[in-house]
């Protein structure tokens, strides 16, 4: 064993040991999609008396955080996004109006002195200035009261309990004890209180839940005018329940938050949906990767059996990441690793293909030789693709936000886990491999002592694919007009992610037609519901936003005609927030495909550069045609599948392009069109074999995954057909019309021989 290779080993052993020691220590941790719960997005607002900045945004985290922790959620995650953004993320909770409520009340608590009741005809169904610091609110039996300013506030309050009197028969109450100043401003309120005769409106004293009267007692007749209560406790009594005792009990407890705060986005999965999301990807990712193994083994014999074992250490490191980086894992994240696995197949592919090369073109050939040739000879191509689908996903973290976001953090820990499995275990485990003297005595187990079926028929036909590179352009214009006028015509359905409304997914006892709900819906006045089937025994409802009453109304609408339903996936975006997303993901999508023009560019110059990007745009409209011909929504997982797509297609547009700069430097002055087309033929069976076995990856996800995966796989399997299609079909002729132009020459004729 040489040196390099000893250090390549050690460096291999070294990163598995601590992957193997992360992935056992280390949990690795979903997103609520995958386990099931509810994610609330907050965000604060400024008042007249407050901005809300970054600091105000702070404090009404810690706020939340003691709200949280009274609730008694199991590992809540409470995070700020932004300066006016809180992200709320409490697992297994499966009632998000609750916790909604506690969360978004501001529990501005007051006492106040009353000064009397209102005469006839004041306005009480709103707080109604009399003078300077005084109002009217109702109290609790509905009389208004004229209250003076503030007495005290709740931070003035040292702890309350909620209790039940056994004894006095007088239910549920809260208990609040005040300190500091607090205590002598009530004595002092009492006292002035006291002064007033028994069954005086004035003898009260009012409590104030963010301007509503929660209590309003009497002043006990024991207690001397002046006097008031000096042990600094009071108790809050009214109709309470357990629950809403408890309820006012955490919010005194925790404070007022210091600035308003709404709702702008809330997401609810089922335990049930989580937990088929992660069966049938487990169960899609165990049978797509056996059959994927099983392929390369097939085409490529020993070396491919030890790269079915770099790619299962590929997997270890890659999970061992996100898990040290603490990074969650969530459905559109795992778009990211179908990307890495097929790159990391890819770059397996592209060494072989490049030993097979290097061993039938030398007079004595061997295995080592012509691997540590396919090694050096494929790092461009493995090194260029990488770095813009690196490029893409750090834009993707940076610049835009959710789902999109997670899928860039996945895809860059991937994409990295891929390079170094492909370039530094493949490479320990096949060189060391090709070192044996029984692999030397029997080259052909290897698998790169044949040319393979593919190139074999390659080489023997000499096909003239870029003869006529117009008529490729004419038929991918006309596939482009026919997917283009799918946009025209059915338009681009936006999910709610992107648009903003409520998203309701529903599990029936049997298959029920959409077109019946959608009727029953709009007879009960939501004419604008959009009624879509998910799966054999699934619904979603796609709305407006929706208050509670009215969600309860579809639900109860929907069963009466679709029998017993579960709710198991809901979703409120508010319309800014979809603005933002939609915004912030055309954006990121844009720069993506900028940074990865001025890359390919200075690479490969700016003709192979542009038609690069030329066939990602192409790809881009084809899928979003499809999918509007097709009817489905264009949200968060189909952006993530959206730019998987892309990333095949340039992985697919590098490879080619960088054989084409090889070619075309070992024999300048040749007819560029014949170098195209020399560098296609060399290419295919790495482009064939490589969609191979992601094909077999996305199949067993479109048939096993489950309704949250299939639009995702569907979305992949046609962006894996169209980006194959297109690199070689409108890159390379789109390529051989821009150096045309550029060299001032005219294409060859149609049907000239090209020469390869």
């Amino acid at each position: 064993m040489n040196r390099s290779l000893r250090v390549r080993a050690l460096l291999a052993l070294a990163v598995l040991a601590l992957s193997l020691y992360v992935a056992a220590t280390v949990p690795l941790r979903l997103g609520l999609d995958l386990r099931g719960g509810t994610q609330i997005v907050l965000e604060t607002r400024s008042t007249p008396a407050a901005d809300a900045d970054s600091a105000a945004t702070d404090r009404t985290l810690e706020v939340l955080r003691g709200r949280i922790d009274a609730l008694g959620v199991a590992e809540p995650t409470l995070v700020r996004s932004g300066d006016h953004r809180i992200i709320v993320e409490l697992p297994g909770v499966q009632d998000p109006k609750k916790a909604s409520d506690v969360l978004g009340r501001t529990a501005q608590l007051t006492f106040h002195p009353v000064l009397g009741v209102t005469h006839d005809g004041d306005d009480t169904s709103r707080p109604l200035p009399k003078r300077p610091g005084q109002r009217v609110l109702p109290d609790e039996s509905g009389t208004p009261l004229r209250l003076g300013p503030a007495s005290l506030t709740g931070e003035d309050v040292k702890e309350a309990a909620a209790r039940f009197d056994q004894q006095g028969g007088a239910g549920w109450h809260v208990t609040v004890g005040f300190e500091g100043a607090g205590r002598a401003g009530w004595a002092r309120l009492t006292g002035e209180a006291a002064c007033q005769a028994p069954g005086d409106a004035a003898r009260r004293v009012a409590i104030v839940l963010d301007d509503k009267v929660i209590s309003s007692p009497q002043v006990d007749p024991s207690i001397a005018c002046g006097t008031g209560i000096r042990d600094g406790a009071t108790q809050i009594t009214g109709s309470f329940g357990p629950e809403e005792a408890r309820e006012l009990c955490l919010l005194i407890n925790g404070g007022a938050l210091p600035v308003p705060v709404e709702t702008v986005e809330q997401r609810t999965v089922g335990p049930t949906l989580g937990a088929q999301a992660i069966t049938a990807s487990a169960w899609a990712a165990v049978i797509g990767t056996a059959l994927t193994s099983l392929f390369i083994i097939v085409v490529y014999r020993l070396l491919g059996a030890l790269a079915v074992l770099a790619l299962a250490c590929y997997g270890l490191v890659s999970y061992a990441a996100l898990a040290a980086l603490g990074a969650t894992l969530t459905l559109p994240g795992l778009a990211g690793f179908v990307l890495a696995i097929g790159m990391a197949v890819d770059a397996n592919v592209l060494v072989f293909e490049r030993a097979r090369e290097e061993y039938a073109a030398r007079r004595r050939p061997s295995i080592r030789s012509a691997l540590t040739a396919g090694f050096r000879n494929a790092f461009s191509a493995i090194a260029d693709s990488n770095i813009t689908t690196l490029i893409a996903a750090a834009l993707l973290f940076f610049l835009a936000s959710g789902p999109v976001r997670g899928f860039g953090v996945t895809l860059g820990i991937g994409v990295l886990a891929s390079m170094f499995s492909a370039l530094v275990i493949s490479r320990v485990l096949a060189e060391f491999a090709a070192s044996r003297p029984g692999v030397r005595r029997r080259p052909r187990l290897t698998g790169i002592a044949t040319t393979g079926a593919v190139r074999g028929r390659l080489t023997r036909r000499n096909l003239l694919l870029m003869r006529r590179p117009r008529r490729w352009l004419a038929t991918s214009a006309a596939v482009l007009v026919l997917a283009g006028s799918g946009l025209a015509v059915r338009g681009v359905d936006l999910g709610v992610e992107f648009t903003g409304g409520r998203l309701i997914e529903y599990s029936t006892s049997s298959p029920v037609d959409p077109g019946r709900v959608r009727t029953a819906l709009a007879d009960a006045g939501f004419p604008r519901a959009v009624v879509q089937s998910s799966g054999d025994t699934g619904l979603t409802v796609r709305t407006d936003p929706l208050t509670a009453a009215e969600e309860g109304e579809v639900t109860s609408t929907l069963r009466e005609v679709a029998g017993p339903a579960d709710k198991v996936r809901d979703e409120l975006i508010g319309p800014s927030l979809g603005k933002e997303l939609r915004r912030g993901a055309l954006i990121a999508l844009a720069v993506a495909l900028g940074a990865q023009f001025v890359y390919l560019a200075a690479r490969f110059r700016w003709v192979l550069g542009s038609a690069a990007v030329v066939a990602l745009v192409h790809d881009v409209v084809l899928l979003l045609g499809v999918f509007a011909w097709l009817g489905k929504p264009v949200d968060g997982v189909f952006l993530a599948a959206l730019l998987t797509v892309i990333g095949y297609s340039v992985n697919d547009s590098v490879v080619l392009f960088d054989r084409v700069r090889e070619l075309d430097g070992r024999g300048p002055g040749s007819p560029f069109s014949g170098v195209v087309n020399q560098a296609i033929l060399q290419t295919l069976p790495r482009t064939v074999n490589t969609g191979m076995g992601a094909a077999f990856m996305l199949t067993a996800l479109a048939v096993l995954g489950g309704s949250s995966l299939t639009d995702f796989a569907l979305a992949l399997l046609i962006g894996l057909a169209v980006g194959t299609y297109s690199s070689v079909f409108t890159a390379a002729p789109v390529a051989i019309g821009l150096h045309a132009r550029s060299r001032r020459e005219k294409p060859a004729p149609e049907g000239a021989a090209v020469t390869t």
